[in-house]
C-alpha cells in the first residue's frame, strides 16, 4: 500500500509542477553552436574576404602619372630659362592582361572558399565524432550504473547467504570486490563522458556546456555504400575541387607568363610654356604641346624562365589532382574496411553472442534457484553480460566513427548523417 502512496504522490507532484522532462540536446544544435562560434571558421571566412579583395584589386586599371617639366633652364637673353609645362602619362595595358590577372585572382577566391568548406567540414566532423562519442558515453554510464547496482544487491544477497550458512566467505569477499570493480568503472565511465563534454565545449568555443542527455540514438549503425560514396567523394569532396582550381589555376598562371612579354604602350603628353625668344619678331614662342609614345621591345628578356617554371607548375598541379583522387580512394578503402569491421562485429555481437550470454546468466540464475549453481558463478555470467553488452556499446560507437570520418571526405550536413542510418528498428 504504502509503494501505491508514492507512486501516487510522486504523479501528482509532477502535475502540479507541470514540467516535462528536459529536452535532449540535437546534433544540429551542437553544429550550429561550432559554425557560429569556432574560430578557425571565422579564420577561413577573413581568408576568403581577403581572396575577394585581390581579386578586386587585379581588376584594376594602372594609375596615370601627373606632373612637371622643364626643359632649358639656362639664363640669358635668348633662353630666358626654357619651357616649362605639366604632362599626364598612362601605361596602356595589352594584350588582356587585366582580364588574366582578374581570373587568376578569382581562382585564388574559389581556392580560399573551397579551403574554408574544408576547414568547415573538419569542425563539422569533429562535432560529430565527439556526439556520437559522447552517445557512448551516455550508453556506458547507464550499462555501468546499472551493472553497479546490480553488484550492490549481490553484495547483499551473499552476505544474506552467507548468515545462513549457504555462502562462504571467500563468496562473499567475491561479491564485494565484483561490487567495488562495478562502481570504479561506473567513475571511469563518467570521467570518460566529462573529457568527451570538455572537447565538445572546446570545438564549439562554449565553455558553458556541460554534460546533459543527448537526442539521439547509435542504433542502428550506419550503412555505408561504398561505390557510391567513392564516386560522390571523387566528385565533391573539397580536396578534389580544390585540386581541380589549382589546375585552372596554373593554366591561367601559364597564360599570363605567355603574353607578359607582349609589351604595354606607355604615352605621354602636355603642354608648356616655351619662353625663349626663338620667334622672328624676338617674341617668346608661348604655348607648345608634346607627346611621347614608347614600347619595351622583347629583345632579350622574353619572359622565358616564367614561362617554363609555370608550364612546371601546370604539369606538378595535374599530378597533384591523381595524387589526391588516389590518396581519397586509399582512405577510403581504410575507413571503410574499418566500418565493415564494426557492423559485422555489431551483427555478431547482437544477433549471437549477446543473446547466448543473456541465456547463459539467466541459466545459471535458474540454476542458483535451485541450487544446482553456487552464486560466484552467476556473478561471472552477469560481468560476463555486461562486458559484451559494453563492448556492443564501442563497436556502435566505432562504426559511427567510421562513417563520420567517411562522410567527412564530402560536402555533408547533419540531415546527411542521420539519413545514413536505416529506417528499420533496432533489435
Amino acid at each position: 500500500m504504502s509503494r501505491r502512496i508514492v507512486v501516487l504522490l510522486a504523479a501528482i507532484q509532477t502535475a502540479i509542477s507541470g514540467q516535462a522532462p528536459a529536452r535532449g540536446l540535437r546534433l544540429e544544435e551542437l553544429e550550429k553552436m561550432a559554425l557560429e562560434s569556432n574560430p578557425a571558421i571565422r579564420a577561413a571566412a577573413a581568408g576568403v574576404e581577403a581572396a575577394r579583395g585581390r581579386r578586386l584589386q587585379a581588376g584594376l586599371y594602372p594609375n596615370p602619372v601627373i606632373g612637371g617639366t622643364g626643359d632649358e633652364i639656362a639664363g640669358g637673353p635668348v633662353i630666358r630659362y626654357g619651357e616649362w609645362g605639366g604632362f599626364v602619362e598612362q601605361r596602356i595595358v595589352t594584350a588582356g592582361k587585366r582580364g588574366v590577372s582578374r581570373q587568376i585572382a578569382g581562382q585564388e577566391v574559389a581556392q580560399a572558399e573551397t579551403a574554408a568548406e574544408a576547414e568547415r567540414l573538419r569542425v563539422l566532423s569533429m562535432v560529430r565524432t565527439l556526439y556520437y562519442e559522447a552517445l557512448g558515453d551516455q550508453r556506458l554510464v547507464e550499462l555501468r550504473g546499472e551493472l553497479a547496482a546490480v553488484s550492490q544487491r549481490a553484495v547483499g544477497i551473499s552476505r544474506e547467504l552467507a548468515n545462513l550458512g549457504q555462502a562462504d566467505r571467500p563468496d562473499v569477499l567475491a561479491a564485494e570486490i565484483e561490487g567495488q570493480r562495478a562502481e570504479l568503472a561506473l567513475q571511469m565511465a563518467q570521467n570518460a563522458r566529462d573529457r568527451t563534454w570538455r572537447q565538445l565545449a572546446a570545438v564549439t568555443n562554449n565553455a558553458s556546456l556541460a554534460p546533459r542527455p543527448l537526442e539521439g540514438d547509435l542504433e542502428p549503425a550506419p550503412q555505408l555504400d561504398r561505390e557510391a560514396l567513392r564516386v560522390r567523394i571523387e566528385q565533391e569532396s573539397p580536396e578534389v575541387r580544390e585540386a581541380q582550381t589549382g589546375i585552372a589555376r596554373a593554366e591561367l598562371v601559364l597564360r599570363q607568363a605567355r603574353i607578359a612579354s607582349i609589351p604595354d604602350v606607355v604615352a605621354r603628353g602636355g603642354l608648356r610654356y616655351n619662353r625663349e625668344l626663338l620667334e622672328l619678331n624676338r617674341r617668346p614662342v608661348g604655348l607648345e604641346g608634346f607627346f611621347d609614345i614608347g614600347v619595351e621591345i622583347p629583345l632579350f628578356n622574353r619572359n622565358q624562365g616564367n614561362i617554363a617554371a609555370a608550364r612546371a607548375d601546370q604539369e606538378r598541379a595535374r599530378r597533384e589532382a591523381e595524387r589526391v583522387r588516389l590518396s581519397l580512394r586509399s582512405r577510403l578503402a581504410a575507413v571503410y574496411r574499418e566500418h565493415q569491421d564494426a557492423v559485422h562485429t555489431l551483427e555478431r555481437y547482437r544477433d549471437q553472442i549477446i543473446p547466448r550470454a543473456r541465456q547463459a546468466h539467466e541459466l545459471y540464475q535458474n540454476s542458483f534457484r535451485q541450487m544446482a549453481a553456487s552464486y560466484p558463478q552467476v556473478l561471472i555470467a552477469q560481468r560476463s553480460l555486461f562486458q559484451l553488452r559494453e563492448e556492443y556499446v564501442m563497436a556502435l560507437v566505432g562504426a559511427w566513427r567510421s562513417a563520420v570520418e567517411i562522410q567527412g571526405l564530402l560536402v555533408s550536413s547533419g540531415a546527411e548523417m542521420q539519413a545514413m542510418a536505416p529506417a528499420h528498428a533496432a533489435h
